[in-house]
C-alpha cells in the first residue's frame, strides 16, 4: 500500500509563513527552537536577515529554501499564499450505514455538488444498509451511490469511494459530522504547496452540547486536536488525525485505508503517507462539527476501542506511538518526583544541573548554560506531565496492583488521579465558548476516559501478545542544519 512521495516540493511564489507560536528564538534570532518533533535550527545570516519580522514570504530561491525548511521541521506553518485548487477539484467520500438522518444533514451542509463554488463530485457509499433506498434518497440526485451488499467496515466503503472518485483531491467526511461554513478553503490552501498528500480540519462538537458527558467532550474529545496549526508528525503535539473529517490528495493516497483495521486505521494511513515523504497538515481554521457519543456505556466502550488500536500500530509502524517519550534525564527526574521526598527532590535538582552542564558544552551558541537550561527545564515540564498522564491511563492496572499493597501508593496515585484532571480540566476549560464545564464532572470524566484507554491498551497488547504499546521511548530532538 506504499505510494511514492510527492515529485515535487518547490513552494510557489507567495507563500507566507509565520514562526509557530511555541516557537522560541535565541542568539538574537540565530537559532530557533521548536518544530516536531523538537529541535534546533541554526540560521545563516541571510535567513535570519529574512525572517525578522517573524515571517518570510516565498519571492525566490532563498527565501523558498527557507521556507521549505521552516515548514518541514514544524517550526512555522503557512498562513497566506496563492490559491490552492478549487473546490471544484474535490469528490466527497461519505461511507454510512443505516445513519438516514446524519447522511441527510451532512448532504444539506454541502451544498449544491457540481455547481460553481461547490464541491465537484459526491460519492455516498452504502456500507450494508438495511435499507438502501432510504440512503439513497438521502443522498440525493447529484450523489453517485455505491453499496457493499455486506458491510465490510468504514475503510472499505471509504476505498470504495476513493477508488470512484475522479478528482485530484479527496474529502473523507462521516455521516456523523457536519462541515461549518467555508470548512474547505482553508484546505485546499494548504494545496497550494505540492508536497502536501493530507490536511485536517479541526473537529469541533456539534451543537447544541448537552449532558456532563457532552460538556467534556466539546472541550476535551479524541478527536478535537485543539486551536493551533502544525505539521502532522508522528511522536509530537499533533501525530494523527481522524478519518472522521479529512482531505487527501488521491496520488498520495495510494490504496487508502487498510482494511483489516477496524480502528487507528486513521492513523495508519497518517503514518504510511509521513513514512513515504509527504508532508501533512493540520488547519483548524477549517471546521467540521461531530455529532459525539454522549451515552456513557457507548463513550466508554468506544475509547476502549481506541485503546486496543495502539498494539496493531506499535507492531506495524516501530517506535511511532510510544505511551511516553522521555530522554534518561527526564525519566530520571519524574521518577525522583513520584518519589515525593526531600531528598527525592534534592537528587532532582542534581540530575537537572549534570544534564544542564553536559548539555551546554554540546550547544553552539551565546549563553549555552542558559539554553541548556530551559531546554532542560521544559524537558522536565514535559517528563512530569507525561508521568502523571501515564499513571492514571497506560499504566492505570499496574497502579491499581501499587495502591493494593501500599497505603503511600494509594495516597500517591490519588493525589495525581486530582491534580492532573484540575490541571487538565483548567487547561482545557475555554476551548468551546458554548460551554464551560464544571471541574468535578470533567475530572470524572477524564478519569473514566483514561480508564477506558488504558483497558483497551492492554487488551490490546495482550490479544497481539505484544508489549509494544507499552513501552517508552527516547525522544527524537535534534539538531538542524543552517537554514
Amino acid at each position: 500500500m506504499r505510494t511514492p512521495g510527492p515529485a515535487d516540493t518547490a513552494l510557489p511564489d507567495g507563500v507566507r509563513v509565520t514562526l509557530d507560536r511555541r516557537t522560541r528564538s535565541v542568539d538574537d534570532g540565530a537559532v530557533l527552537l521548536g518544530g516536531a518533533p523538537p529541535r534546533m535550527l541554526r540560521l545563516a545570516a541571510a535567513g535570519r536577515a529574512l525572517l525578522s519580522s517573524g515571517a518570510v514570504t516565498v519571492d525566490g530561491p532563498t527565501s523558498r529554501a527557507l521556507a521549505r525548511r521552516l515548514l518541514d521541521v514544524g517550526i512555522a506553518h503557512p498562513v497566506d499564499g496563492p490559491p490552492g485548487p478549487g473546490p471544484g477539484a474535490v469528490t466527497v467520500v461519505v461511507p454510512v450505514k443505516d445513519r438516514v438522518d446524519g447522511l441527510q444533514r451532512l448532504v444539506a451542509a454541502l451544498g449544491e455538488v457540481g455547481a460553481p463554488g461547490g464541491v465537484g463530485a459526491l460519492v455516498v457509499v452504502d456500507d450494508g444498509s438495511a435499507d438502501p433506498a432510504a440512503i439513497r434518497a438521502a443522498a440525493g440526485p447529484r450523489a453517485t451511490v455505491l453499496r457493499h451488499g455486506t458491510s465490510r467496515g468504514a475503510s472499505a466503503a471509504r476505498n470504495t469511494g476513493l477508488r470512484a472518485a475522479a478528482t485530484p483531491l479527496v474529502a473523507f467526511l462521516d455521516s456523523d459530522v457536519v462541515p461549518e461554513e467555508g470548512w474547505l478553503a482553508p484546505l485546499l490552501a494548504v494545496f497550494a504547496d505540492p508536497a502536501v498528500g493530507l490536511a485536517a480540519p479541526r473537529i469541533v462538537a456539534l451543537a447544541p452540547v448537552v449532558g456532563w458527558l457532552g460538556r467534556y467532550e466539546a472541550v476535551h474529545s479524541s478527536l478535537d486536536l485543539g486551536p493551533d496549526p502544525a505539521l502532522i508528525v508522528p511522536r509530537s503535539r499533533v501525530a494523527y488525525v481522524p478519518s472522521a473529517a479529512m482531505v487527501v490528495r488521491r496520488d498520495a493516497a495510494g490504496a487508502g485505508f487498510d482494511e483489516d483495521m477496524h480502528v487507528a486505521e486513521d492513523v495508519d494511513l497518517v503514518l504510511r503517507l509521513h513514512a513515504d515523504g509527504w508532508r501533512l497538515r493540520y488547519a483548524p481554521g477549517s471546521r467540521v462539527a461531530h455529532d459525539h457519543r454522549t451515552t456513557l456505556g457507548t463513550w466508554w466502550w468506544r475509547k476502549a476501542q481506541y485503546g486496543t488500536g495502539a498494539a496493531p500500530l506499535a507492531l506495524r509502524h516501530h517506535g511511532s506511538v510510544p505511551p511516553m517519550v522521555l530522554s534518561p534525564t527526564s525519566a530520571a527526574v519524574a521518577a525522583l518526583a513520584l518519589l515525593a521526598r526531600p531528598w527525592a527532590v534534592a537528587a532532582a535538582g542534581v540530575v537537572g544541573a549534570v544534564a544542564v552542564e553536559r548539555l551546554s558544552r554540546r550547544l553552539d551558541v551565546r549563553h549555552p548554560r542558559a539554553t541548556a537550561a530551559r531546554l532542560v527545564g521544559l524537558g522536565s515540564v514535559g517528563a512530569l506531565s507525561q508521568t502523571a498522564d501515564a499513571v492514571t491511563r497506560h499504566y492505570w492496572p499496574l497502579s491499581l496492583v501499587a495502591c493494593a499493597v501500599s497505603r503511600r501508593a494509594r495516597r500517591r496515585v490519588l493525589a495525581i488521579a486530582l491534580a492532573e484532571g484540575a490541571l487538565d480540566w483548567w487547561r482545557h476549560r475555554d476551548r468551546d465558548a458554548r460551554v464551560r464545564p464544571d471541574p468535578a464532572s470533567h475530572v470524572l470524566a477524564h478519569r473514566l476516559d483514561d480508564l477506558a484507554y488504558g483497558a483497551g491498551l492492554w487488551w490490546g497488547a495482550a490479544a497481539h501478545r505484544t508489549a509494544a504499546p507499552l513501552r517508552p521511548s527516547g525522544p527524537s530532538v535534534r539538531v538542524g542544519p543552517n537554514g
